[in-house]
C-alpha cells in the first residue's frame, strides 16, 4: 500500500505537496497554500526508511537536499502543521540516519517560523505570513486567540532541535509557552483552548481534551517520556489535567464549555492510544486508564464496522441510547485519517491482544477496497454508502501516519520499541534521551 501510494505521488506530483490520485494531478490546496514544498516527501520519508524501502528513501533525501527551500514559500502557513510535519519529519530522518543535512533543513524551517512567537506572552500565532515575517491568528478563533492544540504542540520538535544544534533559541520559545501555561488560570487542571497571545487571557471559557486541545495533553506525556522521564513539570501538568477525565468519566469531560451546553460531538479517536501509552510507562497509572483506553477504542471501532464501508466518520455524537452516530452530513467523510489505527497500535503494544491486529487488518482491507484510486489512495465523501465518491486527495499523513501504524502493528514487538522511541503527533519517531544524555536545560546553562 505504501509503495503504491508513494509511487503514484512520485509519478504524478513529485515535488508538489500532495497528489490527486483520481485525476493524477498535483494537489496544493491545503494548509501550505500554493507552494511547492514537497510535503509528501518530507512527511513520508521516515516511513520509507522504517519499511526498508531504500531506493524511495534515497530519492526523497536527494529532493530534500537539492530542492527543499521552505523560506521561499509565500502566503500564510500554519506554524503547527509546519512543525509537526516538516521540522519533525526532518528531525526524525536525522535520528534514523545521522545525516546532518536533515538538521540543517529542519533549522531552516524552524527559523522561518520564529517570528510567530513575537508576542507579549510568548504564545505564538497560528500562522506565519512568510513575506512579511509576521504572525496572525485564524479568523474564526475567539477574540483573536491562539489555539491550545496548535501552540501547545511544538515542544518535542523545538526542544529536540535545540539539543541537536546546541542553539537554545528553539527550546526557549516553547519553554516560555510551557511556563506560561503552568501559571495560567485552569479549570480543574484543564487549559483554555483559546488564549489571547497578547493579554494571556482566555478567549472564551472552553476547555477540552477533544480536537482543540488534544495534542497539547499528548505532548505533555510524550515530553516526559522522550526525556527519559526527567521532564517532571510536563508529567505533573499531564497528571493534573487527565485526572479530571478519570474522575468525571470519559463521556462528560471530553468537551466542557463553561458558558453554554454543547452537543457531545467527539473527535477522540486518538485518546485510546494516549491512555494506553500512559499505562505502559507509568507505574502509578491504575487499571482505570487501560480500561478507559480500551473502551474509547472499542467505541471508535464500532463507528467503523457499523458503516457500509467499515471506515469511520470524521466525528460522531452519542444519541439518547448512548450509541456513537454522526448527525451532520458534512462529517460523514473519511480522509484517510490515522487516529483509530494509532490507538489499535498502542493497545496492541500494551496488551498483546491479537484482536487489535484483527481490527487493523479489517480497516486496511476497507481502505484498499474503497479508497484505492489510479495513482494512490483517496479520501471518501460518505462512509455510510456502499459506493462512496472519492474526494481525490491523498493526504500526506496517510503515508506518514496511517500506513506507518498499520505496518508497526504487524511488525515484531522488539522493533521500534516504545521505550526507545516516542512518536510525535504526526507519527515521526524521536529517540528517547536516556539518563546519561545531556538534558535540555543542563545543555544550555
Amino acid at each position: 500500500m505504501f509503495k503504491f501510494a508513494w509511487d503514484g505521488y512520485a509519478a504524478n506530483a513529485w515535488g508538489e505537496n500532495e497528489v490527486r490520485p483520481v485525476t493524477r494531478t498535483p494537489h496544493r490546496m491545503s494548509v501550505f497554500g500554493n507552494n511547492k514544498l514537497g510535503l509528501t516527501i518530507v512527511d513520508a520519508l521516515d516511513t520509507a526508511f522504517i519499511m526498508g524501502l531504500t531506493d524511495r528513501f534515497e530519492a526523497g533525501k536527494k529532493w530534500i537536499k537539492e530542492k527543499l527551500n521552505f523560506a521561499s514559500a509565500s502566503g500564510s502557513l500554519s506554524v503547527f502543521e509546519s512543525t509537526i510535519r516538516y521540522v519533525a519529519g526532518l528531525l526524525s530522518c536525522y535520528a534514523l540516519t545521522k545525516d546532518p543535512m536533515f538538521v540543517r533543513k529542519a533549522s531552516e524551517v524552524a527559523d522561518a517560523l520564529l517570528p510567530a512567537f513575537n508576542t507579549s506572552t510568548g504564545i505564538p500565532y497560528a500562522l506565519i505570513e512568510m513575506e512579511r515575517k509576521t504572525g496572525k491568528n485564524w479568523f474564526w478563533a475567539s477574540s483573536g486567540s491562539s489555539i491550545l492544540a496548535e501552540f501547545g504542540t511544538l515542544h518535542l520538535e523545538f526542544e529536540y532541535l535545540s539539543v541537536l544544534t546546541n542553539n537554545p533559541v528553539y527550546f526557549e520559545k516553547v519553554d516560555k509557552v510551557r511556563q506560561f501555561l503552568n501559571k495560567t488560570e485552569k479549570f480543574d487542571g484543564l487549559y483554555s483552548n483559546y488564549v489571547n497571545p497578547h493579554t494571556g487571557k482566555w478567549g472564551i471559557k472552553h476547555v477540552s481534551i477533544n480536537a482543540l486541545g488534544d495534542s497539547f495533553y499528548e505532548y505533555l506525556l510524550k515530553s516526559w517520556l522522550v526525556t527519559g522521564k526527567r521532564d517532571t513539570l510536563a508529567k505533573s501538568m499531564y497528571d493534573e489535567a487527565i485526572a479530571l477525565t478519570i474522575i468525571n468519566s470519559f463521556l462528560f469531560c471530553c468537551q466542557i464549555s463553561l458558558c453554554r451546553t454543547e452537543n457531545r460531538q467527539l473527535k477522540v479517536m486518538h485518546l485510546g492510544g494516549l491512555f494506553a501509552l500512559h499505562t505502559m510507562f507509568d507505574e502509578s497509572a491504575n487499571v482505570t486508564y487501560l480500561k478507559l483506553a480500551q473502551e474509547i477504542t472499542r467505541t471508535c471501532h464500532e463507528t467503523y464496522i457499523r458503516t457500509a464501508t467499515r471506515l469511520g466518520p470524521e466525528a460522531f455524537s452519542f444519541n439518547d441510547e448512548a450509541e456513537a452516530v454522526t448527525k451532520n452530513a458534512n462529517e460523514k467523510y473519511y480522509i484517510l485519517r490515522p487516529e483509530v489505527l494509532e490507538s489499535y497500535f498502542y493497545l496492541w503494544r500494551a496488551t498483546k491482544d491479537p484482536m487489535y491486529q484483527e481490527w487493523a487488518w479489517d480497516a486496511a482491507m476497507a481502505i484498499e477496497k474503497h479508497c484505492k484510486a489510479a495513482a494512490g489512495y483517496s479520501g471518501i465523501k460518505n462512509v455510510y454508502v456502499d459506493n462512496p465518491e472519492l474526494d481525490d486527495v491523498q493526504q500526506s499523513f496517510f503515508l506518514s501516519e496511517t500506513l506507518k501504524y498499520l505496518y508497526l502493528i504487524f511488525s515484531p514487538l522488539d522493533e521500534w520499541s516504545l521505550d526507545k522511541w516516542v512518536f510525535n503527533t504526526e507519527a515521526h519517531p524521536f529517540p528517547v534521551r536516556l539518563s546519561d544524555d545531556p538534558f535540555r536545560i543542563q545543555k544550555f546553562d
